[in-house]
């Protein structure tokens, strides 16, 4: 599970003035508004040690000074994030009461259910995934393999990202299976090195997926709830809350796994003890299942006037942004989530909604109010961007509803903007997920095909990609697994240096074999492409013509200005080319670089293929010879 890091001794809230404790709830406010997550049901003087921590180390002095530096830095809410919360978990935490679990209380589930009935569990604060394969491990002995895959659904779920991506891995080290017992060890886990992967098969029962305890909605129809060290870092606000849930999760009869922590001394009306040493409850049959909404419902009526100053109260504290504008466009209501969120306040009730920055961003406001009233029906409309106060941008889901009279007129509109940012972008980052997916099978094609050829390089490559994907959280851990890649990485760079080394050896040494050669011969030899580019200039050519070997490379030998009429060459050489003959001979009359004439006679040889396919260039080997002009 994530929990509360254990508090630091040396580190302690210097001032618990109510100006520091403003402060500190203005962060906590920023962090639910701008990242969606929230602290504000954590113990406050825990929660208050964590956050000084991080100040501590980034420099700051004070939770607004701090405030100021997140906005700034987008980076640092995951170090903060980080700071606070702490993956505690470990396979079959605390040996005795996994032992009970498994002699008694799955025993118990499965008497309560039919031979083909589901069984699901909630693992809650789930963090690595150890405590949800312990369970998947017991039910799977209780059942056997075949049951197991059509029988159970087990669901781990908890707020760190992190911790549930490497759940889903399922691969640890030898450290962290050190507490499951060897036969199952043997039996539920493939050894691949110094790394354990857990059953591929019963890996498929095992759902993990990102929940909030204290926000989010309760998994339903639940037969076990493990939820262990937890809940003692919330308030007992909080606690009462996420409680009343687990009572609506649980079928009659489920049971309830707690933390050596934790109790419910004080909520024994709806859970029973089945064994309080070892924290485990059952939820009393035929007890109230209450809605979630329904969960803190006041059960007492006050006067009138309090009731409408409640119900006043209530719709301004509404979660949802509310604007309610009469039938002449003018603004009668403004809720406290509205003037927080868009910058409006009590100046702007009775202006006309056209004048508000509202009316045309994040949406066209004043269409969709004359649209409602036309169609008599709600209009909606989705994700329209809002930037406010914060560094990122928020996205609203809008819907007007027309709010009628008793004769069948409208007296008005009420427009509700549903903030939708956190599930927009959820679905960036699995939109981002899909596209690194995506990569990560178009990067593994190209991997099977250079394996056949090099496939000794690309194991170690793969080996430190998997290592890399399997690091633990802690810093010695992750220190270890950076030195096996570094080491690992100098072998593979040594034998890469070590083979181009050996290849440029062999390289220098046909060059050098064809200077040689080229030096050696009496005549000028050039060596043409079949765009009759020059590719080799000996030093005889030079003295010949006065043109270096680094100034004629690459030129278009038809192209150069010389004492040989290389135009008259045109023609032997595409008859070479052409395959019509191997080679020719040309004499010509020309003028060296010294200005002497002389006769040159030019021997024209195919560049032939070793492959046999067309001739790849041609030599020409030019030789003065006796004559006079």
């Amino acid at each position: 599970m994530s929990e509360l890091k254990q508090v630091v001794p040396d580190v302690e809230p210097s001032n618990e003035s109510p100006e520091v404790a403003e402060e500190l709830e203005a962060l906590l406010s920023y962090l639910k508004q701008s990242r969606g997550f929230d602290f504000t049901a954590y113990k406050r003087a825990t929660l208050m040690r964590r956050v000084l921590v991080r100040m501590q180390t980034v420099g700051m002095g004070s939770f607004a000074d701090y405030l100021d530096y997140l906005q700034v830095d987008s980076n640092e809410f995951t170090r903060l994030f980080n700071t606070i919360l702490i993956n505690v978990t470990s396979f079959f935490r605390d040996p005795q009461a996994w032992e009970f679990v498994a002699s008694d209380v799955i025993p118990r589930l499965l008497g309560g259910t039919g031979a083909r009935d589901p069984i699901r569990v909630w693992s809650a604060g789930c963090a690595s995934g150890e405590e949800a394969y312990t369970i998947a491990m017991l039910l799977a002995e209780a059942l056997g393999r075949e049951q197991f895959r059509e029988r159970v659904k087990i669901y781990g779920t908890d707020v760190d990202e992190e911790a549930l991506s490497e759940a889903r891995q399922a691969v640890y080290d030898s450290r962290r299976v050190e507490g499951v017992p060897p036969d199952l060890l043997q039996k539920y886990f493939d050894r691949q090195g110094e790394r354990f992967v857990f059953d591929k098969e019963l890996r498929h029962s095992v759902i993990f997926g990102r929940h909030d305890l204290n926000q989010d909605a309760p998994i339903s129809r639940v037969n076990l709830l493990t939820c262990r060290n937890c809940l003692m870092y919330f308030n007992a606000e909080a606690q009462a809350r996420i409680l009343a849930r687990f009572q609506f999760a649980l079928i009659d009869g489920g049971i309830l796994f707690l933390g050596k922590s934790e109790t419910l001394l004080t909520h024994s009306v709806n859970f029973g003890a089945v064994d309080v040493k070892r924290r485990l409850f059952i939820k009393a049959e035929g007890g109230p299942r209450e809605r979630v909404g329904e969960i803190d419902r006041p059960r007492w009526i006050e006067p009138s006037d309090t009731i409408q100053r409640l119900r006043d109260a209530s719709a301004d504290s509404a979660p949802v942004a509310e604007l309610l504008v009469d039938k002449s466009g003018k603004v009668i209501q403004i809720n406290g989530q509205l003037r927080s969120v868009f910058g409006l306040s009590s100046r702007d009730l009775g202006r006309p909604v056209q004048d508000l920055e509202l009316s045309y961003r994040p949406f066209e406001l004043r269409s969709c109010i004359e649209r409602a009233y036309t169609e008599h029906r709600p209009i909606a409309q989705t994700e329209g961007a809002w930037r406010g106060p914060a560094v990122q941008a928020m996205y609203f889901d809008l819907l007007v509803v027309p709010v009628p009279d008793t004769d069948g007129t409208f007296l008005g509109c009420n427009c509700i903007f549903t903030d939708v940012t956190r599930a927009h972008r959820l679905q960036e980052e699995v939109q981002r997920t899909h596209q690194e997916l995506e990569t990560a099978l178009e990067e593994l094609q190209s991997s099977n095909e250079e394996l056949e050829t090099t496939n000794e390089e690309l194991q170690s490559t793969v080996e430190e990609l998997q290592t890399t994907n399997e690091e633990l959280q802690s810093t010695n851990q992750e220190l270890e697994s950076m030195n096996e890649e570094l080491q690992s990485t100098n072998v593979e760079l040594q034998a890469i240096n070590q083979e181009a080394r050996v290849r440029g050896s062999q390289l220098n040494q046909l060059n050098a074999i064809l200077e040689s050669i080229l030096t050696s011969l009496r005549g000028g030899v050039v060596m043409l492409d079949r765009d009759l580019h020059i590719q080799k200039w000996n030093h005889r050519a030079e003295d010949l013509w006065g043109l270096r070997p680094e100034e004629a490379q690459s030129r278009n030998f038809l192209n150069l200005d010389i004492g040989l009429p290389v135009d008259q060459l045109k023609g032997p050489i595409r008859a070479c080319l052409a395959s019509d003959r191997e080679f020719t001979e040309v004499v010509l009359d020309a003028t060296n670089r010294r200005g002497k004439p002389m006769r040159v006679k030019v021997t024209c040889t195919q560049l032939a293929d070793p492959k046999g396919g067309d001739p790849q260039g041609v030599i020409l080997v030019m030789e003065e010879t006796d004559g006079k002009m």
